[in-house]
């Protein structure tokens, strides 16, 4: 059996998932299956990952599954139900991999790799080659829950998960016509597992105009119960006073936009910080209503 899952999600994403099925078929170590999630595309996407499917010179296995329209956690959690390789990694449909990513992950992992590790934390380049962001200041280890990292970090990390982790922990949770980011499962990962640090490019990322990253505060106005759900859990995590208000500022606006206020505030893991932090929490959900519309 193959040892790395490289699982991708699909939606109408026909015109750029070339460049990470032929980065794929370059890679120099073939010890992975290409698992992809089609949610629900009508682009030709189906078609196209069949003919690829056909190919007889791939060197991995292709498995692919349509399903209906459900947003990203969906598909993450339909891929970790599937999941029987040791490690996992997800790769958007308009990123791609370095030629050698797969084989420098299995090195890595098994020079320092153990049951006392969630898997791997690499970086994201951009197209151009320019980093994404900043290095990892963490030499051997990182914990990607403490502050230093939430808050001196930069940029979007890579990180390649041990599939019984994902297991652990899924499915994420969904709430319906919302999305919510998948980095929410790492952080539960993250709360009890460290992470070796990586620091090499595993993906170029070409964040796009219909990407999530690029709609944030469409998201925002669109999936106030999964940025609650969010804001509930980095609270939990020790980020200090100032963070942890921050955080209720957006959870009490989160809460307003949800239609949720008081049961909101009841939840919250900060009650009195989200408190304090209502009269903020309603500036920022007229905010977040206004650049969402001039977005549209």
């Amino acid at each position: 059996m193959v040892r790395v899952t490289v699982f991708t999600g699909a939606y109408n994403r026909a015109y750029c998932i070339d460049k990470l099925y032929e980065s794929l078929r370059r890679q120099t170590l073939k010890d992975f299956l290409w698992l992809i999630i089609d949610d629900g595309s009508t682009d030709g996407t189906q078609e196209k990952v069949k003919s690829w499917q056909n190919a007889s010179d791939n060197g991995f296995e292709i498995i692919y599954l349509y399903k209906e329209n459900g947003g990203l956690q969906s598909v993450y959690n339909i891929a970790i139900g599937l999941l029987e390789t040791e490690l996992a990694v997800a790769i958007d449909s308009d990123d791609y991999m370095p030629d050698n990513a797969i084989e420098r992950i299995l090195e890595h992992w098994d020079k320092y790799g153990n049951g006392n590790y969630a898997g791997i934390a690499g970086l994201d380049y951009y197209t151009d080659g320019t980093l994404v962001g900043d290095k990892i200041k963490a030499e051997f280890e990182v914990d990607i829950t403490s502050r230093d990292y939430i808050l001196k970090s930069k940029g979007d990390k890579k990180l390649v998960v041990r599939s019984d982790l994902y297991k652990s922990v899924a499915p994420m949770k969904e709430f319906p016509g919302e999305k919510i980011s998948p980095h929410y499962l790492h952080l539960l990962i993250g709360k009890k597992y460290k992470f070796l640090v990586m620091n090499e490019n595993l993906c170029f990322v070409d964040y796009r105009p219909d990407g999530m990253t690029n709609n944030i505060w469409k998201q925002y106005r669109s999936s106030p119960n999964a940025f609650m759900a969010y804001r509930q859990l980095e609270m939990t995590l020790g980020l200090g006073l100032k963070r942890n208000f921050e955080l209720a500022i957006h959870y009490t606006s989160s809460c307003i936009l949800a239609h949720k206020f008081c049961r909101g505030i009841k939840k919250s893991p900060k009650k009195l910080l989200s408190i304090l932090a209502i009269p903020f929490g309603l500036v920022m959900s007229l905010i977040v209503r206004i650049k969402a519309r001039k977005r549209k």
